[in-house]
């Protein structure tokens, strides 16, 4: 999600809509709106702005092993150069599902999927590794999917 998006306050009540979407992401808005005192309207109201926001987006969630994307890995990269650049490049690639600038042993870390070994080994030489100013790369491989939870609240 990117830092670009307009910025939107989270009052009490959209943070309770997003809760109740994060439980179920198929409950209605009529259910909503009696959950959190408002009309199925209103609801739909405030999940338009807050997705418009890019606050929050409604997909369906898989496991990507069980789809046919047999490898997973997180994929650490040392850059030499302006991080943001080659995030902007990576951020492009359809097999990146999740990319983020970190401090630490890695300037980036991209989580991706692909179908087998030989299309992470095809990712890895033709995609990250020929990109300008990526130093280099360690890749860690999913062997199993063990947790996904997306239904940690608002706090």
């Amino acid at each position: 999600m990117s830092s670009k998006r307009t910025s939107l306050a989270l009052d009490a009540t959209s943070k309770a809509i997003i809760e109740q979407l994060q439980i179920d992401g198929r409950r209605s808005y009529a259910e909503i709106g009696k959950a959190v005192g408002l009309s199925e309207a209103a609801v739909r109201q405030r999940v338009q702005k807050l997705t418009d926001a890019g606050v929050m987006q409604i997909v369906a969630v898989t496991d990507p092993m069980r789809i046919g994307f047999s490898r997973l890995a997180m994929i650490g990269i040392r850059v030499s150069g302006d991080t943001r650049v080659v995030a902007d490049h990576l951020a492009d690639l359809p097999e990146v599902s999740y990319l983020i600038l970190s401090a630490g042993s890695f300037d980036l870390m991209a989580e991706v999927v692909c179908e087998d070994d030989d299309g992470l080994i095809e990712f890895l030489n033709q995609k990250i590794r020929t990109l300008d100013g990526v130093a280099s790369t360690e890749t860690f491989v999913y062997l199993q999917l063990k947790k996904q939870k997306y239904d940690w609240g608002t706090r």
